[in-house]
């Protein structure tokens, strides 16, 4: 192995000083490197992913309460190499390759030293890229979750449910299609007409182009009713979903929003039998390890759009902003 890097006293990080400016409200500069705290790691960052979350907290998504203080370096999905570990850690020791999620309150992936917890820290073995590895903690560990909210399994002992995936040619939508097909579900998949074949080459038993009539009304060509939907997008309405669901077919949106919460919360007290459901992200070391476990056994892939180095950080996050990506963005150190 090779010997472990050490840290120098700055580092360069972007950061941004207040709500709002876009791509043009991030900054460049020199910071201390962190010291790790008590379960705590101290990585040298190799690639971080930008999710759409990261800059709609730049807009005020959370305003006040994220983010926490100004200056933020934004962006927690990470890859890198272990520097140094605080007091308390067990699992890791300088030279481990690693993924990461840092901590949503705190940030710090865009820079080329970041400390993390050593509860939502996972090995990364040789076949796993650092680009490949940043993109799964928000992104496949969201599509993961809906799919298990659901009644997904992976070991062959789920029920052969039929879903509808929105957005699937986006980050976690092209990690959606790829865990519902090795769960055995069959998967209806919306996205643009340049990645239908993506996402049929991924595991889409249908796709439609949602630029089309029959893409917008989201029915399936073979006429199957959803039992479930991975909603990973915005812009449609319960009366379109609700025509296409099974009796008591639901709606998991992964980019709720206030209206959304409202109607699912009016589903709830009425007892309906279609609902809209919300689900957020929880975190969890053992989601990271699996994933990661698929990735190195080449059951899954992290499908990256593009590459920018820190120095062009400003036009990554001008392209998540965009909203047209294919796969992941990725920031390299």
């Amino acid at each position: 192995m090779a010997a472990a890097p050490t840290a120098p006293p700055t580092m360069r990080a972007v950061q941004y000083d207040a709500y709002g400016g876009g791509a043009a409200g991030l900054k460049h500069v020199e910071v201390p490197v962190p010291s790790p705290k008590k379960n705590e790691l101290l990585l040298k960052l190799e690639a971080a992913a930008i999710n759409p979350v990261d800059w709609k907290l730049q807009q005020g998504l959370l305003r006040p309460l994220l983010p926490r203080k100004f200056p933020f370096i934004p962006v927690t999905d990470v890859a890198g190499v272990v520097v140094a570990v605080g007091s308390g850690v067990t699992g890791f020791q300088a030279g481990d390759h690693v993924v990461a999620m840092l901590n949503s309150l705190y940030g710090g992936g865009l820079a080329e030293y970041a400390v993390a917890s050593e509860s939502l820290t996972v090995k990364r073995p040789p076949e796993v890229s650092a680009a490949e590895g940043a993109g799964l903690p928000v992104a496949a560990g969201t599509a993961l979750q809906a799919l298990r909210a659901i009644g997904a399994k992976f070991d062959g002992t789920g029920k052969p449910l039929n879903v509808l995936i929105t957005a699937a040619s986006g980050g976690v939508g092209l990690y959606a299609v790829q865990l519902a097909r090795l769960a055995g579900l069959h998967i209806t998949a919306t996205c643009g007409a340049r990645n239908m074949e993506l996402v049929r080459s991924l595991g889409a038993d249908e796709v439609l182009d949602y630029r089309t009539p029959e893409g917008a009304s989201l029915k399936s060509p073979s006429g199957k009713k959803y039992d479930y939907v991975i909603h990973c997008t915005v812009g449609i309405s319960w009366s379109t979903f609700e025509p296409v669901l099974s009796e008591s077919g639901k709606v998991m949106d992964l980019t709720p929003h206030f209206a959304a919460i409202l109607k699912s919360t009016l589903h709830r007290v009425t007892f309906a039998r279609k609902q809209l459901v919300p689900l957020l992200l929880s975190p969890n070391k053992a989601d990271l390890e699996f994933l990661v476990g698929l990735l190195r056994d080449g059951k899954m892939k992290s499908l990256i759009d593009s590459r920018f180095p820190l120095s062009d950080v400003m036009k990554a996050w001008e392209k998540s902003i965009e909203g047209h990506a294919t796969g992941k963005i990725i920031v390299e150190m």
